[in-house]
């Protein structure tokens, strides 16, 4: 057991807010409602509130600052500057550069500064309580944050804006419902708190709850429940994996509204350029994993050599597929270059270089139907394990 005298000091300010606000919420909240009671207006301010802090957390500092999936424009740059100040979650610039850091070192207790491998808890919030190694600032991997104004206002004026969007605006609504401690309570306290651990639920929930998919080298889960809690981010190990895609949910049932938001901007010309994974790409992720857990079913079990060897052969074929896929990519990456440089035989070599170009995406589609129906084969391969290794 470790020595209390071995742990880092506290942090008061930040032990003040983590577990002083929340003994608050529970307390002051419940003895209003039952002494003054709550109405519609404030439950549905406090739930704006809840979204427009949690979507500039998930949207602005994580997609758009931390992993640079997308790009903005100033009114939507400044509209998540604002309200993720609200959210009382450090300024951009920090969180961003301690979540950049996260990625790079992810369950490396030293380096990560909410590791998994150091508890549920630690990896919650006790990593902000205490000034352990792991979180001391170092922006050295944040040089393009320090280069945006937006980021660099408001990290000078985090505490002023914070101050404004946690308590002058609900003071703002309160004087104007008529009803100032009840709002302050619903649309302040209580909203902050939830915000608070609904963002930790994928520091800690998503590493320790839910499938691995895409990789089993890191911790992340994906859970569907999550996601709803969390604006959809609980697509966790998807998003350990290809960070940079502006999505979590892939599919188009998977709850992600981050995404939908995103979109939407998109459409309406306030971000650009969203950043999208290869269909191959992640499809050869699920495929190499199923390819990995059928060797360590294979390992231990009494399968026959007939079995082993349809393992190995999908695997050679998963791995020309991939080889292949690599080499298209180049062809065409070649080909756009060779496109850019003609001038004066764009209009004799127009109508070849559209069919060439179309050959080629027939060619990548087919190759990616290819990795979808070897998933479906290394999925039968994996019944017949288990049937061989049921009881007779």
């Amino acid at each position: 057991m470790t020595d209390r005298k071995s742990k880092p000091p506290l942090i008061g300010i930040n032990a003040a807010i983590f577990v002083g606000l929340p003994l608050a919420a529970i307390i002051l909240v419940p003895a209003w409602g039952i002494y003054q009671g709550f109405d519609a207006f404030q439950w549905l301010w406090a739930l704006a509130f809840l979204y427009l802090n949690g979507m500039s957390i998930t949207g602005g500092y994580h997609r758009l600052w931390a992993h640079k999936s997308y790009e903005a424009g100033p009114v939507l740059k400044s509209l998540f500057a604002l309200w993720g100040a609200g959210a009382l979650q450090n300024s951009i610039l920090v969180w961003a550069s301690d979540h950049r850091r996260h990625h790079r070192h992810v369950d490396d207790n030293e380096l990560d500064p909410y590791s998994a491998g150091r508890g549920l808890w630690f990896s919650h919030m006790g990593w902000m309580l205490r000034k352990y190694k792991s979180n001391e600032p170092d922006f050295s991997n944040a040089r393009d944050l320090q280069r945006d104004p937006i980021v660099m206002w408001q990290h000078r004026h985090y505490v002023a804006l914070t101050v404004t969007m946690n308590v002058g605006l609900p003071l703002l609504l309160g004087i104007w419902h008529g009803d100032i401690i009840g709002t302050l309570l619903l649309v302040g306290l209580l909203r902050l708190v939830i915000n608070h651990h609904v963002t930790f639920f994928i520091n800690s929930l998503a590493h320790f709850w839910g499938s691995r998919p895409y990789t089993e080298s890191n911790s992340a889960r994906d859970n569907g429940f999550l996601a709803f809690l969390t604006y959809g981010e609980g697509y966790h190990n998807f998003h350990h994996i290809f960070q940079t895609d502006y999505r979590n949910g892939i599919r188009w049932w998977q709850w992600d509204p981050t995404k939908w938001m995103i979109n939407t901007c998109s459409r309406l010309g306030l971000a650009r350029n969203l950043v999208r994974v290869p269909d191959f790409k992640i499809q050869r992720a699920l495929l190499d994993t199923e390819f990995q857990r059928a060797r360590a079913k294979l390992a231990t079990s009494p399968a026959s050599e007939s079995l082993r060897a349809m393992l190995e052969r999908e695997y050679q074929e998963f791995t020309e597929s991939v080889n292949q896929w690599t080499a298209l990519q180049a062809e065409r990456y070649g080909r756009t270059k060779e496109q850019l440089g003609g001038v004066l035989e764009v209009k004799k070599l127009h109508l070849q270089q559209k069919w060439d170009q179309a050959a080629l995406r027939t060619r990548l589609k087919e190759l990616e139907y290819s990795l979808k129906m070897r998933r479906k084969r290394i999925g039968l391969l994996m019944q017949q394990l288990q049937l061989q290794g049921q009881p007779a």
